[in-house]
Formats: C-alpha cells, structure tokens, sequence
C-alpha cells in the first residue's frame, strides 16, 4: 500500500514537471502564430487563424542565410577544436598526474575553471578580445575553444584514466611513437565521452546569446541566430510574434539533433562516470 502511494506521488511530480516544459512550448508556438494586435489584446488566447506571415517574413529575410552561416561556422569549427584539442591535453594529464606534479597542479587549476561563473570573467574576457583584435568570429572560436576546456578535461581525465595501460605498451613494444599510439589506440576508444563533450558544448555554441551580445553584435554581418532573434525590435517596441518564431527556427535543428543523440550523452556521461 506504501508502495503504491509513493509511485502515485512520483506520477504526480513527474506529470507537474511534464506541464512546466511543455506548457512554455505551446505558448511559444502559440504566440509566433499571432500577430502583434492579437499578442496585444491576449497573451493566452489562441490566435483568431493560423498564420505563418511570420515565418515566412524570417525565412525570406536578407540576413537569415547570413546568420546561419555564421552560426554554422562557430559551431562547427568550436567543435572541431574541443575535439582537436581538449582529448590530448586531457590525455596528457591523465597518465601523467600520477607521477609528476605539474600536470596535477595543471589538472586542478582547470577544475578551479568549472566553479568560476561567466560574469565574474566576463568584463576581463571581452577587454582582452578587444585588446587583441577578436571581437569576430573567429575570436568568438577561440574563446568558446577555451571555455570548453575545464569541463571537458574533467569528463575526459575519468574516462581515459579507466583505459589500460596494457593497450599502450603493447603499441610501444611494436614500435609505435605516442602521437601514433595516441591516434590509432587511445582515441577511437574516447569516442563515447567525444560524443557527450561534442554534444553537450555543441549545444551550447548554437544557442549561446550572452557572448555573441558582446562580441558580435556591432556588426550585422557577423549576427549568430541568437542575435538575429534579438534584434526584432524598435527603439520603443518588440514585435514579440516574430522574436518566438526566430525562436522556434532556430531551436527545431537542435531539438532534432537532440533527439537522435541523447542516447550518447547518456552513454557517455555513465561511462565516464564508471570508469572514473
């Protein structure tokens, strides 16, 4: 009988938690499909017909293809430096913390990165970019790169530290150098934890607003979706139909993406978790 009223209870709260996602969502969907008069008279109302004049209006948009692009752009060459970069650093700290203190301290200090919040670095990060010319996208690259690091360190270090040993001396003993042994050995065995770390920061570099804000949002010409999104708005005014229907464009790839590949986030972060 107390079973049974627990899994009533756990029901309820799950079902409570369903509402809190999903009903934000109809809103959203609700609200693109209105137009500012409607919006105006009635947030919660339906609207009065279905109407895609907003959609149309953002897809027929000049500056739409451009903002994608770039959006791609940092997205894509953000992920392909994590996932150039971040493996073999983490795998150099991995089998070397044992044995020699720096890459300890090296490890710790980067763990010290997860705790420090984006606003306390904020002011410095951007003064630096501009000092050295990076308020562009390919500075926004190299600063997402480098934010992606301490985390991804601290899922990579667990997971490769649960990797035998055995498997790189053997490839030694055969003659293989460390880059070889790192390549062909090491790092298709990371391809779990490189999907998690991949999809994780992925996320991130395509719905990011607060960096492109500061970084980007001089020139028109450099706009991610995000900024595109923000920028439906007046001096006096925001036409609040067609900032939810950039939304909603902007958020379908991911949502897609996401549900294809939850299963090696999952995956990946359990994996890490065991082998850590």
């Amino acid at each position: 009988m107390m079973k049974k009223k627990i899994n009533i209870f756990i029901y309820i709260f799950l079902m409570i938690g369903v509402l809190l996602i999903v009903y934000p969502m109809i809103l959203t969907v609700i609200t693109s499909l209105k137009t500012p008069q409607e919006l105006s008279r009635s947030f919660f109302a339906l609207p009065e017909r279905l109407m895609l004049d907003n959609f149309i209006s953002i897809l027929t948009d000049s500056e739409y293809p451009r903002t994608i692009l770039n959006t791609l752009v940092i997205t894509i060459f953000s992920s392909l430096g994590v996932v150039l970069f971040i493996p073999m650093v983490s795998y150099a700290i991995a089998r070397n913390m044992k044995d020699k203190k720096y890459y300890k301290y090296l490890y710790f200090f980067l763990l010290m990165g997860i705790f420090v919040p984006f606003t306390v670095k904020m002011l410095p990060l951007i003064k630096v970019m501009s000092m050295m010319n990076m308020l562009n996208i390919f500075g926004l690259i190299v600063v997402y790169v480098a934010s992606a690091v301490c985390e991804g360190v601290f899922l990579y270090v667990a997971f490769i530290q649960g990797i035998p040993t055995e498997l790189e001396e053997a490839a030694y003993i055969d003659g293989a150098s460390t880059f070889t042994t790192y390549y062909k050995i090491i790092f298709p065995l990371l391809a779990p934890m490189t999907s998690t770390v991949l999809i994780k920061n992925g996320l991130w570099f395509w719905n990011d607003f607060l960096l492109p804000l500061l970084a980007l949002n001089k020139s028109p010409d450099n706009w991610t979706l995000t900024l595109f999104q923000y920028n439906f708005k007046t001096t006096h005014a925001v036409n609040y139909p067609m900032v939810f229907a950039a939304f909603l464009l902007s958020m379908l790839p991911v949502m897609v993406f996401y549900a294809f590949m939850q299963k090696q986030i999952i995956g990946g972060l359990t994996n890490g978790a065991v082998k850590g």
